[in-house]
């Protein structure tokens, strides 16, 4: 019994029928939503391949975990970062974005970095927050042995996170890194890169990466009232994502070589985009005559 604009509504009498055909009709729904639950677990499990949901990192911003599944990287998945002009043989700035996004999974379990050039400075992945304590490097001897030992690496009890330096991976040697992936749910970073220089490869037609990004080195901004550089910046551009969105941000490792690596937030920060992109104009020296 309730009032409605200064009316008094009183429920109908519900008969016995009644009352027994709202009880089927309320019976048949939740036996339909049943089914439909069951068939889109069943939906689910087909496209994931039967394998379980290894969870997501995020990187704490909302605009840029929107664009990705699950609201973050996707785990037990294997990545892809690439370069561009000098960085596709010297690959400065995707390996250290590489190292800073799983800065946090070095934290959980032993990283391990295959390389075909020795010249990976690890005081320098320290600086930006990763754990050197937990980094194993393994120096291969070409393409074939680099993919083969990061298939290894992520089939290993322990391994949390695996870095691979490679100039192209194919739909078979893709599968198989999956494959690797879902065996202990580690996740793997394939850093494009022809570390003696040469001829870039013919790209394969398709990729079974979860996302790849295209990393380069952005300006940066002193903090304000204070001179010289900043905190490193990175334009990153999100190119492929299986389940999400592409886009383009500006990220700063805003504690980069003023930190000891510990279990906190994710060091990677979004950039806010600039109110007015235009310098001020040049205001003329007054000074007052003596």
């Amino acid at each position: 019994m309730s009032d409605f604009r200064g009316m008094r509504l009183e429920p109908a009498p519900v008969g016995a029928a009644n009352r027994d055909k709202q009880a089927r009709r309320l019976s048949s729904g939740a036996h339909r939503g049943c089914a439909l639950a069951a068939m889109r677990a069943k939906i689910a499990a087909l496209e994931s391949g039967g394998r379980a949901d290894a969870g997501v990192l995020a990187f704490g911003d909302e605009g840029l975990d929107g664009r990705l599944p699950g609201g973050g990287l996707p785990l037990g998945r294997w990545h892809e970062i690439t370069g561009a002009g000098l960085e596709a043989e010297t690959s400065a700035a995707p390996a250290a974005f590489a190292a800073l996004t799983a800065a946090p999974l070095a934290m959980r379990g032993e990283a391990v970095w295959v390389l075909r050039r020795d010249d990976l400075w690890a005081p320098g992945l320290a600086g930006l927050g990763f754990p050197p304590a937990r980094l194993i490097q393994v120096c291969a001897r070409d393409e074939a042995e680099a993919l083969s030992v990061m298939e290894d690496a992520l089939a290993t009890v322990g391994v949390s996170a695996v870095f691979g330096e490679v100039e192209a991976v194919d739909l078979t040697a893709g599968r198989r890194l999956q494959l690797a992936c879902e065996k202990r749910g580690s996740t793997g970073f394939v850093i494009k890169r022809r570390p003696f220089g040469g001829t870039a490869r013919k790209e394969a037609a398709g990729s079974i990466a979860a996302t790849r990004w295209r990393v380069a080195c952005a300006p940066s901004e002193p903090p304000g009232g204070e001179f010289g550089l900043g905190a490193p910046r990175y334009r990153v551009d999100l190119e492929r994502c299986r389940g999400g969105q592409t886009g383009a941000w500006i990220l700063e490792a805003q504690m980069a070589y003023c930190w000891e690596a510990d279990d906190v937030a994710h060091s990677l920060r979004l950039v806010a985009d600039l109110g007015d992109r235009e310098l001020a104009p040049a205001q003329p020296d007054q000074r007052r005559a003596a």
